[in-house]
């Protein structure tokens, strides 16, 4: 029984004793260095990552490089003849027809005949215009012998004045008469009282549509009974969303398609871009002119436009690369061995998970381009 109880003394004391000892040597050893102890380090806006960090090994980095890139923006749109490239033919006076010249296909210029029609109320116009032509040549002819007898000292200043009133008014009703019947294409000096009307074609163009024929009587306030375009340019109205109008001011070209002809690709222009907002849809009238020498737009249809910006050398990153706080965009630019400063950078576009950078990085910089939030917590 002694014998056991001093092996249990004797235990204890070799217990007591390493303990002893090891708190002594804890007490010698030198302070550990936080800043080695942690894996990296916050100076400033550069972050140091220690050599043996095991972060490391999550960090991949790239080399800031431009690439090629073309922005497109696809949309429906509509085909639409250009206004000053398209007519509607009306009958300015009311009348029988009694002649037709027009057909359609008919190419047409400026003058080209199209109808003709008999009217009253054209034939009231030329009497208009004859009694006016009259009463100023009669205006003229007092005024010149009044003038004469003035100078012979057998008129008197007042019959002067009186005669070039007279003279004045009678010219301005003339003119007046001319004016009104030369907006339809008259020449007033073959004029005859009672000739038919002949309509004529305003523009150069091709017959698109007509249903005019002898003996019908047109009403001065009927619709068109004609319509003359030229259709070898043609406008395509693009509806752009408001989101996209930051994009769309970039852009400059447009490939139409159509749904009939799905290898048929037609390039346009951005003519124009409407100033103001339809507030039904939330979007911008887009004009895209178009050559269409063959015909195949055709105003009405519906087809597909995709706006394209001409091809330029843009930076672009991977979006995992792009950090945000406080509404600022950076990344982590390697500036050395395992140090990388946080830089701001201004971007653009996003595609195809790429950013573009505007402003803040060079080409031939490297930049973290996975891993970089576990940087985040450097201190």
């Amino acid at each position: 029984m002694k014998a056991t109880t001093t092996k249990k003394y004797t235990a204890l004391a070799k217990l007591l004793f390493i303990s002893f000892m090891s708190l002594h040597l804890l007490g010698c050893h030198t302070p550990v260095d936080p800043e080695k102890e942690a894996s990296m380090t916050l100076r400033g806006d550069t972050i140091l990552v220690h050599q043996a960090a095991q972060v490391k090994s999550y960090l991949k980095t790239i080399k800031v490089q431009k690439e090629l890139h073309q922005l497109e923006l696809t949309t429906t749109g509509t085909v639409k003849a250009i206004p000053n490239q398209y007519a509607e033919i009306t009958a300015p006076f009311s009348g029988r027809v009694t002649a037709v010249h027009l057909k359609l296909g008919m190419k047409t210029k400026p003058g080209t005949p199209l109808f003709e029609i008999a009217s009253p109320e054209f034939t009231e116009s030329q009497k208009l215009f004859f009694q006016a032509k009259t009463a100023f040549q009669n205006a003229s002819l007092i005024l010149k012998r009044q003038q004469d007898l003035k100078v012979n000292g057998v008129g008197s200043e007042r019959d002067v004045e009186e005669a070039k009133a007279n003279y004045e008014i009678a010219q301005k009703e003339y003119e007046h008469a001319r004016a009104a019947l030369q907006i339809f294409q008259i020449d007033i000096n073959k004029l005859i009282l009672g000739q038919s009307l002949l309509v004529r074609s305003p523009i150069s163009g091709e017959v698109i549509t007509h249903d005019i024929v002898v003996g019908q009587y047109i009403k001065s306030d009927e619709p068109s009974r004609a319509k003359i375009a030229d259709l070898s340019q043609v406008w395509v109205v693009g509806m752009v969303k408001e989101q996209d109008l930051n994009l769309i001011s970039k852009l400059d070209v447009a490939e139409i398609s159509i749904a009939a002809f799905p290898d048929k690709k037609i390039k346009g222009t951005i003519y124009h871009i409407d100033e103001i907002l339809n507030e039904d849809t939330r979007s911008v009238q887009v004009l895209v002119a178009c050559q269409n020498s063959d015909k195949l737009l055709k105003p009405g249809l519906y087809v597909s436009v995709n706006f394209i910006e001409k091809a330029s050398d843009v930076i672009f990153i991977p979006e995992k690369s792009l950090l945000q706080y406080n509404d600022q965009s950076y990344v982590l630019v390697q500036i050395g061995q395992d140090q990388y400063l946080k830089r701001p950078v201004k971007t653009g576009i996003t595609d195809q998970g790429k950013v573009q950078v505007i402003s803040g990085l060079k080409v031939g910089e490297c930049i973290i381009s996975e891993g970089a939030f576990y940087l985040l917590n450097a201190k």
